[in-house]
């Protein structure tokens, strides 16, 4: 059990950056690594593979990196939560396949409107959750095997919207824009800086609010210091890609649609699990369902609205995938597209055990899969490569999270 002398809070009061030292090594004593791992392994991912091809860092390759991550980046955005409450969802890849072949029959078959065929895939997404909760909570069915049915499922019926033809290529203008437009320069760098503004008044108000509450915070140094790591690669991004990178006589600048998507679910799932009321029930139920439940919170229902979630994003993440492929086809959402998104939320530091990360973790650990594979991708490494690579990169996050669970347990943090 921890006692007050442990307490991060007073470790803070008894001297400003020095106390801040000591709760840092406290911390790593206890397994809270934090996001430090990630960053330190994007900066020595980046720097190898600059060095085995200069072309790694260039504006282009770098514009591309972050349009590859997008919509497995999104998946990982709706499988946070479900991994915070120590469940699982298995079905998100071929789910994401399936909803992007109703996308593309409604838009080419049927000749629906590109905004409607959106959302009625969307709509497709949310019903199935609505399924994967019920009969996770209703029926007790594990959802290991609930997910499973569904990974199974969902193949099938995305070869039987297909049809005999096997792929549909999409041709509507809103739904091709949704990953390919790139944005004014000028606009871009409006959202960068709304981004950095809104990002640095969130963290004034809540050090305001916990100032009127009596809560201690860290000196006004280090909150300045947060601002700067956020800030800085955020306007380095939008610098780079607002830079020339066509190799023709049309120049070819500004963000892509389909990264400020990411970026914008990224925030708003933050904000959904870290400012909410349902945001702290999720945490409670993640860290101890029986406990939560004696409290008064509704651990059903928490569940049920966290499968809609995911099964909503992986829909999301479909019809992304179909825009920026301009189709769908039977490959559509296979492979290891469910495996790559679970191990983006694992990297980043979302645990499998339930109770801890965050939703910025999806977002640092598209980017390790994301460089990694990119990278390769340069390299022409063979496929037989990749799939080592990253698995021995999936199975050192996990062990990571394993010894730090255990380094809290110790510490009694559990």
């Amino acid at each position: 059990m921890s006692t007050m002398v442990d307490d991060p809070r007073l470790a803070l009061e008894r001297g400003g950056w020095a106390g801040l030292v000591r709760l840092g090594l406290r911390r790593l004593r206890q397994g809270e690594l934090g996001p430090v791992p990630v960053i330190v392994g994007l900066v020595v991912i980046a720097a190898v593979f600059q060095l085995q091809n200069p072309n790694y860092l260039t504006a282009l390759n770098l514009t591309n990196l972050l349009q590859q991550i997008v919509p497995v980046g999104v998946l990982a955005v709706g499988v946070v939560p479900v991994l915070l409450l120590g469940e699982i969802d298995l079905s998100i890849g071929p789910l994401s396949g399936f909803c992007g072949g109703v996308l593309a029959v409604l838009s080419v078959n049927h000749g629906v409107p590109g905004p409607v065929a959106v959302l009625a895939a969307l709509a497709v997404g949310a019903v199935v959750g609505l399924c994967i909760g019920l009969i996770r909570t209703k029926l007790q069915v594990p959802s290991f095997i609930v997910s499973l049915a569904g990974f199974i499922g969902f193949q099938g019926a995305l070869l039987y919207v297909l049809g005999t033809s096997g792929t549909i290529n999409l041709n509507d203008s809103f739904i091709l824009a949704l990953m390919n437009r790139l944005l004014p320069v000028w606009l871009g760098w409006v959202v960068g800086l709304a981004f950095v503004a809104a990002y640095a008044l969130g963290g004034l108000w809540n050090r305001r609010r916990r100032l009127r509450a009596g809560l201690l915070v860290p000196p006004i140094s280090l909150f300045a210091v947060r601002q700067a790591v956020i800030a800085l690669p955020v306007l380095a991004v939008v610098g780079l890609m607002s830079t020339n990178r066509g190799r023709g006589v049309i120049p070819v600048s500004g963000v892509p649609l389909g990264v400020v998507i990411l970026l914008g679910l990224v925030v708003l799932f933050d904000v959904i699990c870290g400012r909410t009321t349902f945001g702290r029930h999720l945490y409670a139920t993640g860290g101890n369902a029986e406990a939560a439940k004696r409290a008064g919170i509704p651990v059903d229902r928490i569940r049920v609205v966290v499968f809609v979630l995911s099964s909503t994003l992986a829909a999301c993440g479909g019809v992304l995938a179909a825009s920026r492929l301009f189709a769908v086809n039977q490959g559509s959402g296979g492979g290891n597209f469910t495996l790559d998104a679970i191990a983006c939320a694992v990297i980043g530091g979302t645990s499998l055990f339930g109770g801890r990360g965050s939703v910025w973790s999806a977002l640092l650990g598209a980017l390790v899969i994301g460089s990694i594979a990119n990278g390769m991708d340069l390299l022409a490494l063979p496929s037989s490569v990749k799939f080592m690579i990253e698995g021995g990169v999936l199975l050192v996050a996990v062990t990571i999270d394993a010894v730090s669970r255990r380094g809290r347990q110790a510490a009694g943090r559990v």
